[in-house]
């Protein structure tokens, strides 16, 4: 049952994050074999002044070697 959280800045509409939400959901279950019953996604908005702190920090940093895709900036 994956449920995958996305982690933005505010600001995109709610038809990107609608758009992004189905193509997530789309490769999860053509990648990993799920139905749609499935697979949630949801979004988090994080201000970029606490983005260091609440998502850089505990999810990136300190999370670095559980990443398959790395960004390609520091903090």
């Amino acid at each position: 049952m994956p449920h995958v959280i996305v982690k933005l800045w505010p600001g995109k509409t709610e038809q990107q994050k609608a758009r992004l939400a189905d193509r997530i959901a789309g490769d999860v279950m053509d990648v990993l074999n799920y139905g749609e019953e499935s697979v949630s996604v949801g979004f988090e908005e994080i201000k970029p002044q606490d983005w260091k702190d609440k998502v850089y920090k505990p999810d990136i940093q300190d999370q670095w070697e559980k990443l398959y895709k790395k960004p390609g900036y520091e903090m």
